[in-house]
């Protein structure tokens, strides 16, 4: 079966009952932690490297830039998630909206970024191990295989039981984050904020000590505040009720993410000044015992549970990375037995080999602000689709029946869509070299897709299905 250059073969029941997840995991609760999950390490380490790029004034733009971006986003997703449930997520909202290609690009930009952030966590909880001095452990290659090896099997047993350990890890990496601004709360000095010396170029100034150029670096920084957080449509498969859960569960993980982003962009820098935490490998601890004046039981506590907080991320951005493999798989985008799982049906193909790849990347580089940048620009291309997909969908299909609807319809997802564009601009800038590996990486994807796989694909994968389904509609009509 062709259409407009796109080949579907058949399949049989067998082929579905191989490649089937379980339903009714989770609820809007476990949804929202998943949410959390997948971004709260970005509390704990990643983001204070901003201050090294643009000084506490550049990275408080970009928080505040990207937070907004991110915000607009999240209600376009909540509406498309509630409207396409399926595992696809994002590949299913972009096949739906741009068709094949699209569909396939924005699956891949999502994959990139999922499969590449792990690596870039796995070093920084290398960094906090390191830092709490266990048996004389440092950041290097065991620690990132035993990451890998202990979590990803955990995800083989079952969904219901990775979700809720999770959000179990999840409760104790927020009560850290609690902990930390109560405890850096009466050692602010505003000052300290601003200890960066000003380095003459365009624009610099006390609050903006690296210029105006110093804001475009930090755009980067202020997207690992939030980064991933588009993943929480990835589980609709698999949740009680997605067309109720899924805006709920994703909406309430932004606005938690929000306040506690603001709470570590002020306090941290703001008691242990922003030169010295724009150099740390786990600045959580290393502010709180620069405020104690040495050791204390506070600062060990946060470095234990900050280990917490990077586990979480780790874990979740695992569950999903193996979700949008399995979509792109299942309905043939990508090679089909990617999407076969196991008795207890989590995709175990799926989760192993992104794992490998991340755990090679992580060991071979050892390097997180490269493997962050990598997945920032996947992330930003993915920005670009998403936000394009809720706008089509908006004008062609505006009878479509919707879950929930987004408040200001395209206005909200068209500035969202104004600075996912700045920041993927932004990504070139900060590090050439990192978006140039991973711009390469997805145009070889797309040259796949269009000299093969685009010949080979399943008609009734359920993605495939919902946008098949409107075109005969359109066609009777």
């Amino acid at each position: 079966m062709a259409r407009r250059n796109i080949d579907y073969t058949a399949v049989d029941d067998q082929y579905h009952k191989h490649r089937r997840l379980r339903s009714g995991a989770a609820g809007w609760v476990l949804l929202a932690g998943l949410g959390v999950a997948y971004v709260i390490s970005g509390d704990f380490s990643g983001w204070n490297l901003g201050l090294a790029e643009g000084g506490w004034g550049g990275l408080l733009i970009a928080f505040i830039l990207m937070g907004i971006m991110y915000t607009c986003m999240v209600f376009g997703l909540a509406e498309m998630s509630s409207t396409l449930p399926t595992s696809g997520a994002g590949y299913g909202f972009a096949r739906r909206a741009l068709g094949p290609l699209g569909g396939f690009a924005t699956g891949m930009a999502v994959l990139i970024e999922y499969a590449v952030a792990p690596a870039a966590i796995a070093t920084f909880i290398g960094g906090y191990i390191e830092a709490l001095g266990l048996f004389g452990i440092t950041n290097s290659w065991p620690v990132y295989l035993v990451t890998y090896v202990v979590f990803i099997g955990i995800h083989l047993y079952g969904v219901g039981e990775a979700l809720k350990l999770i959000f179990g890890i999840t409760v104790i990496a927020v009560v850290a984050l609690i902990v930390t601004a109560i405890g850096l709360l009466p050692h602010f000095d505003t000052a300290n904020l601003f200890d960066i010396v000003p380095d003459g170029s365009l624009g610099s100034s006390a609050f903006l000590p690296y210029g105006f150029s110093g804001v475009l670096a930090a755009l980067v920084f202020g997207i690992w505040f939030f980064l991933a957080i588009e993943g929480v449509p990835l589980a609709a498969e698999e949740s009680n009720d997605p067309k109720r859960d899924m805006p709920r569960g994703i909406i309430v993980a932004m606005l938690l993410l929000l306040v506690f982003g603001s709470l570590m962009l002020f306090l941290v820098p703001g008691a242990a000044g922003a030169e010295a935490m724009g150099q740390s490998d786990s600045p959580l601890p290393e502010a709180l015992r620069t405020a104690a004046g040495g050791d204390s039981v506070l600062a060990d506590f946060v470095n234990y549970a900050g280990l917490a907080g990077l586990v979480a991320s780790f874990f979740s951005i695992v569950f999903a990375y193996s979700r949008q493999l399995f979509a792109l798989s299942r309905a043939g985008y990508l090679p089909r037995v990617l999407s076969l799982t196991s008795k207890r049906h989590t995709p175990w193909v799926a989760l192993l080999v992104p794992g490998t790849i991340g755990f090679l990347l992580a060991a071979l580089t050892g390097n997180g602000g490269l493997l962050i940048n990598i997945a920032v620009f996947g992330a930003t291309v993915s920005y670009v689709l998403l936000n394009l997909s809720h706008i089509f969908l908006r004008i062609r299909e505006p009878g479509l029946e919707r879950g929930y609807r987004t408040p200001g319809g395209v206005v909200t997802t068209g500035i969202a869509l104004v600075l996912a564009v700045v920041a993927l601009i932004a990504t070139f800038f900060v590090d050439i070299l990192a978006a140039s590996i991973t711009a390469a990486i997805f145009l070889g994807a797309l040259a796949y897709f269009w000299f093969y796989s685009r010949h080979h694909l399943v008609a009734s994968a359920p993605e495939e299905e919902f946008a098949l389904l409107e075109k005969e509609e359109k066609d009777l009509a």
